[in-house]
């Protein structure tokens, strides 16, 4: 007890003295205050290390709140070759988008495109992007059941490209490049679609 009264009393000197000196100088000494025990340790945990932060909780949102309340629509234009296969198919295309992606589709006559718009029961909001890519596909040539994939996985994607994109060919030379890619009888076909896991259409051909 004496000897911690004895070091109380020179630190309290020291401390008089230091401020003496700062106030002949000009500059008033600030006391640095210690930091307690208790205040360390409301800033970690029990383990010793820091608290984790909690994180915001937010709420879903859907389909509609996503997109700024507003209805999106896709419009994919259909040639003339395709008018008939789509009438024939209209319901193995309807039904998906509408009962699955909860999309709203319609064919119309005087632009002669097929149109598919959100509404309020769309909740995925990609789910635009996946019927418009699914009836790309059918346009395109792909069988109904092929082009089904495209909205049931994720991780497929669309590509079309014409054969002169890759090297201007004209006439015969066109025709023998076409050729070679479809084989015999589509053998060369085949094989590039089982190895490579993809569907492949010729169209226009």
């Amino acid at each position: 007890m004496e000897a911690s009264a004895a070091a109380e009393e020179r630190l309290g000197a020291t401390e008089a003295a230091e401020e003496g000196a700062g106030e002949a100088g000009g500059f008033t000494s600030v006391r640095r205050r210690k930091r307690r025990a208790g205040d360390a340790a409301m800033e970690t945990g029990a383990a010793g290390g820091p608290l984790p932060r909690k994180r915001p909780d937010f709420p879903p949102l859907s389909g509609e709140a996503l997109g700024g309340g507003k209805a999106e629509m896709r419009k994919i234009p259909v040639p003339a070759n395709r008018y008939t296969p789509l009438k024939e198919n209209w319901m193995k295309i309807y039904t998906p988008i509408v009962e699955h992606l909860q999309l709203q589709i319609r064919f119309n006559l005087k632009t002669r495109n097929v149109e598919i718009k959100t509404c309020k029961e769309t909740k995925d909001i990609s789910a635009l992007t996946k019927a418009a890519d699914f009836v790309k596909a059918f346009i395109l040539g792909f069988q109904v059941e092929d082009a089904l994939a495209l909205v049931r996985l994720d991780d497929l994607f669309l590509e079309s490209f014409e054969v002169t994109d890759v090297k201007p060919l004209k006439g015969d030379h066109l025709s023998r490049a076409i050729g070679r890619i479809a084989g015999k009888g589509g053998k060369t076909k085949f094989t590039i679609e089982n190895v490579t896991r993809t569907r492949i259409v010729l169209a226009d051909s």
